[in-house]
């Protein structure tokens, strides 16, 4: 199984050669394929080989590009994930509202814990709180215990005077860290033969990752605990390996810890299961440790 996060900070050309990776500079490094799970381009000053481009479409290797200034700008998603694609986006379209509604509060419920436990872990007031909105979930949110829940939990771990609309360090930090996130939930939902743009919850015309931004709810809190613990550095090349970083996290299933590349899997199949089904019994929790 795939688990190496690939990282290229430096000019150089990136090619294919018998099953490799290849990055060209002064020296000449070689990666299995096999043990790659995302590439992340962080520079602007490589060039690289569309043959590399198509094997990583093919292994269903992620392949993040960055910009200028070293945010994360797009990513390579290949148009066929699955052999009957065409057939599971003509499910996806039929998915009921109910049971759209009903995943999404399991999917807010969820992730209402999971930011529970993060206060919890750091020592924050009011993780208890959260656990009461939790309970407190409707089918389909419909009295917003995610929204309330946001504010008590983002004042308490990063001060009263947070909010995720400020331009500051951890804000970028955030952002940086929940598209590493979102790159990865756009990969197996691609590579399960779904559309990432027709959302549960999520239904901005301009979101080509609609589905992908529902599914990772309950992972964001991973992003949000490295945010808090490295709250005081500098918001550079350091710190995003750290958020880079998130994806060796683990999580845990059913009792079981899983690190996070292969929980994601796992997770997205239960969604996709259920909503393709309209049972809520294949539905499954993940617990940040």
């Amino acid at each position: 199984m795939s688990w190496r996060i690939v990282v290229i900070s430096n000019q150089c050309k990136l090619s294919y050669k018998n099953n490799h990776l290849v990055v060209k500079n002064d020296n000449i490094k070689m990666i299995h394929l096999s043990e790659i799970n995302t590439v992340v381009i962080d520079t602007t000053l490589v060039s690289i080989t569309t043959v590399l481009l198509c094997e990583c479409m093919n292994r269903k290797i992620k392949v993040i590009f960055c910009d200028e200034r070293h945010n994360p700008k797009g990513e390579v998603i290949s148009y066929y994930g699955s052999h009957n694609t065409s057939k599971k986006i003509i499910n996806q379209i039929k998915w009921s509202v109910e049971i759209k509604d009903a995943v999404w509060s399991f999917i807010i419920k969820n992730k209402i814990i999971n930011q529970s436990k993060t206060l919890s872990n750091n020592l924050k007031d009011n993780h208890d709180k959260l656990n009461f909105y939790a309970e407190e979930v409707q089918i389909g949110d419909v009295t917003n215990r995610e929204g309330h829940s946001a504010k008590v939990y983002f004042h308490n771990l990063f001060g009263s005077n947070f909010t995720r609309s400020s331009n500051n360090s951890i804000n970028s930090a955030l952002d940086y860290g929940y598209s590493i996130l979102l790159s990865n939930f756009n990969k197996e939902i691609v590579a399960n033969g779904y559309l990432t743009q027709l959302g549960i919850h999520h239904r901005n015309e301009f979101n080509f990752f609609n589905l992908s931004c529902d599914f990772m709810e309950p992972f964001r809190s991973l992003v949000d605990d490295i945010v808090y613990k490295n709250k005081d550095m500098v918001f550079d090349k350091e710190y995003k390996f750290k958020l880079i970083d998130v994806l060796n996290s683990k999580i845990r299933i059913n009792n079981c810890e899983y690190y996070l590349t292969n929980a994601i899997p796992i997770y997205v199949s239960s969604l996709l299961k259920a909503l393709d089904g309209d049972n809520l019994d294949c539905l499954i929790k993940v617990e940040v440790l």
